[in-house]
């Protein structure tokens, strides 16, 4: 059994000290860095631009899951690319043509992942499940952080982890949204591979010790 991942959210970094806290993230059990690029349009929120994005990169030393909170994602694939993602999430609800933006991310030789908002069913992956490496379920509204976890989460994975399994895929289950130590182990529990936190791990006074437990509890 792979060993189930953490993914610390940068979104809830501190940005005055951004090098500092990626720098964190490097030296901890963490296994990827998430990011979060948010347009104002597609979300109420606006956060990272490519510039950033940039920076970032070039100071971590650790797998780059760039998540698109952005309307007509396919404009800027071969940008995140170059910017060095090797995971690129684009929402379900912004792609018009979902299998056509997969090819292109794949194209541009990094791992495709799609993330759901909390209304967004299950059902609709049926036929795009084989192309897809990552599923994001996002257990809270997407467009800022510290928000409360979705209960009806846990059973979107197992249903995704039927669907998955059904369909004979490698898809991973990623949970965006409100992970803490109380949830953590329910989720995994229920399917989950990856998890993304934000609050939880850089409002905590430990950061690297939060991290660790929380890898420790996914994996136990």
């Amino acid at each position: 059994m792979s060993s189930k991942l953490i993914a610390p959210s940068i979104l809830a970094a501190d940005f005055a000290n951004l090098q500092r806290d990626i720098e964190m993230v490097n030296n901890s059990d963490a296994d990827w860095f998430h990011i979060d690029i948010m347009d104002g349009v597609f979300v109420p929120n606006i956060s990272f631009g490519m510039p950033v994005l940039k920076a970032i990169a070039k100071h971590a030393n650790k797998t780059i899951d760039v998540h698109l909170m952005i309307i007509d994602p396919d404009r800027y694939i071969k940008t995140f690319a170059n910017l060095g993602s090797d995971v690129l999430t684009v929402h379900y609800e912004a792609c018009t043509h979902l299998h056509r933006t997969l090819q292109a991310i794949k194209t541009e030789g990094m791992k495709t992942g799609v993330a759901l908002n909390p209304h967004t069913n299950i059902s609709l992956l049926e036929d795009t499940i084989n192309d897809i490496d990552l599923v994001c379920i996002m257990s809270v509204n997407p467009g800022f952080g510290g928000q409360n976890f979705i209960e009806n989460t846990y059973n979107k994975v197992k249903q995704l982890k039927e669907l998955i399994t059904r369909k004979g895929a490698t898809t991973q289950i990623e949970i965006d949204g409100g992970v803490t130590n109380k949830n953590a182990k329910q989720l995994v529990d229920a399917g989950a591979d990856v998890l993304v936190a934000g609050s939880y791990i850089f409002k905590s006074t430990n950061q690297q010790e939060t991290i660790k437990n929380l890898r420790a509890i996914a994996n136990s």
